[in-house]
């Protein structure tokens, strides 16, 4: 696997190697002994997945200390527009924001550090993603950023009127107003 640091601190592109002859493909979507060589040391304890079709904007999502989540995200079906915003207060890059196209076709995977919100954009008809998290999910401290924070200003790449969002992620704070206890230790 080849990975690929981003402009923002933690936040990791990684590219798996994928091994592809007439019967179809193979490659390992996650391997502990190679991802501690590239300095993933992510202990991972729950798998989620979703299934959304084309104009479905989640996000932005996240969990508060003591229950911050990493996420290893990738898309077995389709194709997204995935997007990490850094909420870590001191960091040289708190409040910006990196996408990448994640899809079933390029098979690359983002690693979300703790700290960051996270949401996608369904770029194709429908889409399954899946993504491993390092700690459990818990309702107390689950977070939100409204996903059109104008702020941020975060281009989904898709029409604003083919959007469909949660009432929940609708009505999310704004980025000025959003609750964190995040701190760089970069």
């Amino acid at each position: 696997m080849e990975t690929e640091k981003t402009g923002l601190p933690g936040l990791i592109l990684i590219k798996p190697r994928v091994f592809e002859d007439l019967r179809g493909y193979f490659f390992e979507t996650y391997q502990k002994e190679r991802y501690l060589i590239a300095g993933i040391e992510n202990d991972f304890v729950q798998d989620n997945e979703s299934m959304s079709g084309y104009g479905v904007v989640r996000g932005l999502h996240y969990q508060l200390e003591p229950f911050s989540q990493a996420k290893l995200v990738r898309v077995i079906s389709g194709k997204v527009f995935d997007v990490a915003v850094d909420l870590r207060k001191n960091s040289p890059t708190f409040g910006k924001w990196e996408g990448f196209e994640l899809s079933s076709e390029n098979k690359n995977q983002l690693l979300i550090p703790a700290g960051f919100a996270h949401g996608f954009s369904v770029l194709s008809e429908n889409v399954i993603l899946t993504y491993k998290c390092d700690n459990l999910y818990s309702k107390n401290h689950e977070r939100g950023i409204r996903f059109d924070d104008p702020d941020l200003n975060i281009d989904w790449k898709i029409p604003l009127k083919a959007m469909i969002v949660s009432e929940k992620d609708a009505n999310a704070p704004g980025f000025k107003d959003c609750e964190t206890n995040f701190i760089f230790k970069g």
